[in-house]
């Protein structure tokens, strides 16, 4: 026993000598960096600790950060690959649905209702990667340095819901023309809103309800001013978290070399960490717990039909993949066709 705890002591202060010593060689850098909204999880429980902690530690204390959550900047979501471009950001993490007006092909492994599961949309995702590496690098002079999710996109209402076909006539916040074209396939209407406007909208009847993450909902007291919620998922808020060209050539290698090995851990743990929300975020909003990542509250959570499922899946190939090849182009459903496809099991319609 004392032989392994002096082994285990050694091994432990070597592998500290070796983070020092790595640490030690990274030159000073100083980055500005565009996070998410205060009020989301993932910006709480990942996207601050990230830089105020883990790369801080890890660094020790050679790679600092300027942290700058989107709404407290005052900055449109539609806006943020603009500002990366122009090296307003050194680093900013993007909504891809959010900039899909900017260029379609961005929302191709989100689109809404497609991923019935947190493991498929990573693998669709995953498959992705090099497209969204390429349309970012060609457009918007950044590179890809991860992908990361929100929980599952879910409808919230005020007022009773008790199936898909209730949606129909009422007027629902979306970010997203992929949730449009599925909206419409039950006679929805859709209104963009900026999520810190929701509330209020909600408030004063200019939507019905209002489409955001599971738990996302619930950190920003979407329960104060909804009653049920329809876990038909909408997407997965899928982000890309990409650095400016420019400042990222300017980086010493080294720093480089460490922010690459850093993001490859966190893009782990993200994927992790809002897993654990998914299945948190039903015990906090029916107020049944377990809740550690929320506030209890009393939604009322609609089940899921057999019926609903299957007419959700008819307007994902009837309307969804159809009016997003419209929009994308078929050289885009090619290419989403041998990446993302074979991910969901589906088939973008080309001819």
């Amino acid at each position: 026993m004392r032989r392994f705890t002096l082994l285990w002591t050694v091994a432990s202060v070597a592998m500290c000598i070796g983070l020092t010593a790595a640490a030690a060689e990274l030159r000073l850098t100083h980055l500005k960096v565009l996070v998410p909204e205060t009020t989301t999880p993932m910006t709480q429980m990942l996207e601050t600790p990230f830089w105020s902690e883990t790369v801080a530690q890890a660094s020790g204390g050679k790679v600092t950060a300027d942290v700058m959550p989107i709404d407290q900047m005052g900055i449109a979501d539609t806006a943020v690959l603009r500002l990366l471009k122009l090296g307003i950001f050194d680093i900013a993490t993007i909504a891809i649905a959010k900039v899909s007006g900017d260029d379609p092909r961005f929302e191709g492994c989100d689109l809404a209702g497609m991923s019935r599961d947190i493991d498929v949309a990573r693998k669709a995702c995953d498959a992705y990667r090099a497209v969204l590496d390429r349309l970012i690098k060609e457009k918007w002079n950044a590179k890809v340095l991860m992908i990361a999710t929100a929980p599952p996109q879910v409808i919230w209402c005020k007022g009773k819901i008790g199936g898909l076909a209730d949606l129909k006539g009422r007027k629902i916040r979306v970010f997203n023309k992929s949730m449009t074209n599925l909206l419409q396939g039950v006679g929805a209407g859709s209104i963009a809103i900026n999520f810190a406007e929701v509330v209020p909208a909600l408030q004063t009847g200019v939507v019905d309800c209002a489409v955001t993450g599971s738990l996302t909902g619930n950190t920003a007291r979407w329960t104060e001013v909804t009653d049920y919620i329809y876990p038909l998922y909408m997407g997965w808020a899928i982000s890309v978290h990409a650095a400016n060209l420019h400042s990222w050539n300017r980086l010493d290698p080294q720093v480089q070399a460490f922010l690459l090995k850093e993001y490859a851990a966190f893009e782990d743990k993200y994927w992790e960490t809002m897993r654990q929300a998914m299945n948190e975020a039903d015990g906090c909003n029916t107020g049944k717990g377990p809740c550690t990542m929320g506030r209890l509250a009393k939604m009322t959570l609609v089940t899921i039909t057999d019926e609903d499922n299957a007419l959700r899946k008819k307007i994902i190939e009837d309307s969804v993949l159809r009016q997003w090849v419209a929009r994308a182009g078929k050289d885009a459903a090619k290419e989403w066709n041998t990446t993302v496809g074979p991910a969901v099991g589906m088939k973008a319609p080309i001819d």
